[in-house]
């Protein structure tokens, strides 16, 4: 996919953000866009952002962790604009908690959204994307999904294994010959509501600094500025997408020290939680 002019892309997670940044500028791309997110108040703000833009828009709420709802959703975009070009599996959330402490439905949750809401749009869509001709699956992990944090372990697994499950499409695709590219996006830093509508496992005054930090200092890239990257990378058919500098450090890093990183990333987490918490 060379350019995004008259395609069909579908985007999750739309309502603020990478998602609302993506949306409007594949909309001054010359894209169709269907956009989907779970708060109806965001999703209006962008919906009339990428109309703003004089892209056709359908827009619609959706929980990407129900299954037979996403499935639902393809074939309503698909009956509505004709096909599917490509999907951006954007949607996702966030919980702090060791394992010790966390519940497991603490680990449920966001595996239902960050990954199995990756499977989902994938599989919903993947059908409809091969018949395109001309198609993309772009699928959000992170930072967090080139290596650990402790205190993210339900993040981690879920972003890893949204890592695993793209890079085996991707090859997949390539083995089949079908005419679909595949792209695995790992943000770093990206100033987005994540942080601020992450969940704790414990109920302590001190998530609310540990937030506000976070935010402060590792959250530092403007969305729009990460947006620009994701579609450039597509643009480019990038297997891999690194968004900022701190994206492509750590992954150099951890590629040189291997499991190495672990002490070292423990003791600046644990630092930073004694300094912060």
């Amino acid at each position: 996919m060379k350019d995004f002019r008259n395609k069909v892309v579908v985007v999750t997670g739309a309502g603020s953000g990478m998602g609302r940044e993506l949306a409007v500028k594949l909309g001054q791309r010359g894209a169709k866009v269907a956009i989907s997110d779970m708060n109806p108040d965001g999703l209006a703000e962008t919906e009339r952002l990428v109309k703003a833009t004089g892209a056709e828009v359908h827009s619609q709420l959706l929980n990407v962790a129900e299954r037979e709802a996403f499935l639902e959703y393809a074939e309503t975009i698909v009956n509505h604009f004709g096909g599917v070009n490509a999907i951006f599996n954007n949607a996702g959330i966030a919980h702090h908690g060791e394992i010790e402490h966390m519940e497991f439905k603490d680990i449920d949750r966001v595996m239902d959204v960050d990954f199995w809401g990756v499977v989902n749009g994938t599989k919903a869509f993947l059908p409809h994307i091969i018949a395109s001709g001309d198609g993309h699956i772009v699928n959000t992990s992170s930072l967090f999904g080139l290596l650990s944090e402790p205190g993210q372990a339900a993040y981690n697994s879920a972003k890893f294994a949204v890592r695993g499950f793209t890079e085996a499409l991707n090859q997949e695709m390539i083995v089949a010959k079908h005419p679909v590219k595949v792209t695995c996006v790992h943000p770093g830093g990206v100033k987005t509501a994540i942080a601020k509508n992450a969940t704790f496992s414990t109920d302590d005054a001190s998530n609310s600094k540990l937030t506000e930090a976070f935010d402060k200092y590792l959250l530092r890239m403007d969305a729009s500025k990460a947006a620009d990257i994701i579609l450039r990378g597509v643009e480019k058919n990038h297997a891999r997408v690194l968004v900022g500098n701190d994206a492509k450090a750590l992954d150099l890093w951890v590629r040189l020290v291997a499991s190495g990183y672990q002490g070292i990333a423990a003791r600046v987490t644990g630092s930073m939680m004694k300094r912060f918490g």
